[in-house]
């Protein structure tokens, strides 16, 4: 054979495909991997010694938002750093294809937690597409350092053909000429390559900018005979649809099961979120994986729940959490982004007693368990209370908890930071959740929430799961992360054996010493000032190779990675 490009060395090797792994060398040239040996294979130009390591395909993260991350920072590399070789954009009825750059930056900066500013420059700036064909082009001509598919947002094309003003609209709806226009648009899109359509339901997803602060996305003000419409050609033609349900109405999610049936018809691949073991009410992770069994098993639907395989735990500045939409006194205090405005709200007697009634509130549907003793304060001006949490600074300064928190973040508002899990939290039913058929590994919200989340590294920290608590094989986990997610999307990667696409992960168990959970900070590619929440466990992934070229290793990205380096690129259904 001839020279490789690349050889890894002496590593066992994982194939995505669920099988033991091997004992091999892997060799890769022009892009591909040309030989899997159990012998050694010649020197090549770069050779990566994997001895005592995972050699596994590289990991798909398929819940992102890193739409305008992309455009001016291309390399993605919070995510690239941690394994993962390709990334699914365009979900949660956002994506920047058709709409102009101050209807993108109003949907996107709140219900993501991302700086209005961030996402108007990003698209402004750089959009050079017209249509999803150009934009398409677009992508594939910037020097990524990881893979990028692509899911249509509905959100983005009600605004596209209705505006944002009769978008977001309760009393309107599209016109026929209006709907037909969608159609094509999603038609377009799907030529194009994009992987599906993505909806929102969730009443937790607000619009930011001075237009229509208070009005939700416009793709919850769809009716059913809308999305009928769009999902019939998803349906056809074997794509996607990915949403976010409104968990106040159980009767909407049976809505979904029934669009994903099958039995009468072709089913509609559908994936939601999410699949989570929710603190505030401990039935939903049974409910909703049985309800998907019933979906899956006797209407042959084609669902899966998208579930993040580590506890959800969030951090909040003062009030901006997104958790806080809702309840009405929450949904109050952020609709007021005026900081010296919002702090007299906080600080109104009669605003304080609602706040208090909603986080007394013991039934109905939730996702926040709204525990004040449950929530950590990490960082404050007043040092004494740093460590504590409400409810303790509630005890000893004889208030209630809700006064506590109100008190500290009229005091000193985005300088009081605190933390809370929301869910995950139990360690059996995160084992039974990543064993489910019902769910898919997902739903890191990567390039988004900025201040309040970070869960790059999600695929390392289950694969960390698994080799500590040994719930299931390592085969069965690379499989989860890889193969599995990429044959439900369509995608030519996550798996590794000859003629597959060179998309790589070297993982070092040697590097699982727990420090994958821990909080750090690193500056937000392009913006000066701006920290987000990241991971740093740099010794658990020894290289990172995108199409056959070693983009990362150890904590070092290679040059030109993100500038020049031209290594992923625009993944297309197979």
């Amino acid at each position: 054979m001839q020279p490789c490009d690349v050889v890894i060395r002496g590593g066992s090797v994982f194939d995505g495909a669920g099988s033991a792994p091997r004992t091999a060398d892997v060799g890769i040239k022009d892009g591909k991997v040309v030989a899997v040996s159990a012998e050694p294979l010649p020197d090549s130009a770069r050779n990566l010694d994997a001895s005592g390591k995972w050699v596994i395909p590289g990991m798909l993260d398929v819940h992102t938002h890193y739409d305008a991350e992309v455009l001016g920072s291309p390399g993605l590399g919070e995510s690239v750093r941690h394994g993962v070789t390709s990334v699914v954009i365009g979900n949660c009825s956002l994506s920047t294809v058709y709409a102009e750059a101050d209807d993108c930056a109003d949907m996107f900066a709140r219900v993501e937690a991302l700086p209005w500013d961030a996402v108007h420059s990003a698209v402004k700036e750089h959009k050079n597409w017209d249509s999803p064909r150009t934009y398409v082009e677009s992508l594939a001509a910037r020097p990524l350092g990881a893979n990028v598919a692509a899911l249509l947002g509905h959100s983005d094309i009600r605004v596209a053909v209705m505006g944002l003003g009769r978008a977001t609209d309760p009393q309107a709806r599209p016109t026929g000429d209006e709907l037909n226009r969608m159609r094509r648009m999603l038609t377009d899109a799907l030529d194009a390559g994009f992987l599906g359509l993505s909806t929102i339901r969730s009443s937790f997803s607000k619009l930011e900018g001075t237009r229509f602060p208070t009005r939700q996305l416009p793709s919850t003000y769809a009716s059913w005979r809308e999305y009928a419409a769009l999902n019939g050609i998803l349906r056809q033609r074997n794509r996607i649809h990915q949403s976010t349900p409104n968990l106040t109405s159980r009767l909407e999610i049976a809505r979904y099961f029934a669009q994903s049936a099958g039995r009468f018809r072709k089913p509609l691949k559908t994936t939601l979120i999410a699949g989570m073991d929710v603190k505030a009410d401990r039935t939903t992770a049974r409910a909703a994986t049985t309800a998907a069994w019933i979906a899956n098993t006797l209407g042959k639907a084609a669902f899966r729940w998208q579930h993040l395989p580590v506890p959800f735990e969030v951090y909040a500045d003062g009030v901006d959490l997104v958790v806080f939409e809702e309840f009405g006194s929450g949904v109050a205090a952020l609709n007021i982004r005026d900081v010296l405005k919002r702090g007299e709200l906080l600080a109104d007697e009669g605003y304080r007693r609602q706040f208090r009634k909603d986080l007394a509130k013991k039934y109905g549907p939730r996702v926040w368990h709204r525990d004040l003793y449950d929530a950590q304060i990490m960082s404050c001006p007043e040092p004494e209370v740093v460590g504590k949490s409400f409810g303790e600074v509630a005890d000893e300064r004889g208030i209630h908890p809700a006064d506590a928190l109100l008190d500290l973040a009229v005091a000193h508002g985005a300088k009081l930071r605190w933390r809370t899990v929301i869910a995950n939290d139990r360690d059996d039913v995160l084992d039974w959740l990543q064993r489910s058929p019902h769910v898919q590994v997902g739903f890191a919200d990567s390039g988004a929430h900025l201040r309040n989340m970070a869960f790059y590294n999600f695929g390392l920290r289950m694969l960390e799961r698994v080799h500590e608590r040994k719930f299931m094989p390592i085969e069965a986990a690379v499989h989860r992360l890889t193969g599995e997610l990429a044959d439900w999307y369509g995608l030519d990667t996550g798996r590794l054996h000859e003629g597959a696409r060179a998309d790589i992960a070297v993982i070092d168990p040697a590097g699982f010493d727990g420090s994958s959970a821990a909080y750090a900070e690193a500056p937000f590619p392009g913006i000066a000032g701006l920290d987000r929440m990241v991971n740093r466990n740099d010794g658990a992934v020894a290289a990172t190779l995108v199409g056959g070229q070693v983009v990362y290793e150890y904590g070092t990205f290679a040059p030109g990675f993100g500038s020049t380096l031209h290594a992923g690129t625009f993944l297309t259904p197979a």
